[in-house]
């Protein structure tokens, strides 16, 4: 058997003079194939949200769901968003008709092909904040990444505060601050 790496050049040299690889046309012995494997498959290089076919954009707030999703499945978080985010997201929920914002704490950077993962949550007391957070990471990840087909990078977990179990009590007996300076 001839070395591939000599059948290669010199095909190479004689079917591609302007001296671009990956593409062989060798008739015969099959070395074409063995060579062009070298090279990925276009489809390969273009993604799956680029085809031949046409192409698939996602918008970020598609992104954005999917993470905000898949963050609270994970035992252990409470609630997303930061103290101010969260009580403007309980106002407009009181709202008929309105709908609970999932995307509520995830910040994402998209590009084609890849995202980047931002989170903001509450830990529930007694989970432990490492596991939560890895839970976050793996979930996440699995999720955009089967839906949109996009390489999710990187999932930061920003972790704002924990809630404990006294402070579901306490706003249940007390009414809220401005509610009682309007009854006095």
């Amino acid at each position: 058997m001839a070395d591939p790496s000599k059948a290669a050049g010199a095909t190479s040299a004689t079917t591609n003079p302007q001296g671009t690889q990956g593409v062989q046309t060798v008739q015969g012995s099959g070395q074409g194939q063995a060579a062009s494997q070298g090279s990925p498959p276009a489809d390969t290089q273009r993604g799956p949200l680029h085809t031949p076919r046409g192409d698939t954009t996602i918008e970020e707030t598609v992104v954005q769901k999917l993470a905000g999703m898949a963050t609270r499945e994970v035992p252990g978080v409470y609630a997303m968003g930061n103290a101010a985010r969260r009580a403007f997201s309980s106002m407009t929920e009181r709202i008929p008709g309105s709908q609970t914002n999932v995307s509520n704490g995830v910040t994402v950077e998209k590009g084609e092909r890849q995202a980047a993962i931002d989170v903001s949550i509450v830990v529930e007391y007694g989970f432990s904040v490492v596991e939560v957070s890895q839970g976050i990471r793996r979930n996440v990840i699995r999720s955009v990444e089967n839906a949109t087909g996009l390489e999710v990078l990187e999932v930061n977990v920003n972790v704002t505060d924990v809630h404990l179990p006294e402070e579901n009590d306490d706003q249940d007996e007390q009414p809220a601050p401005s509610q009682s300076k309007s009854l006095e």
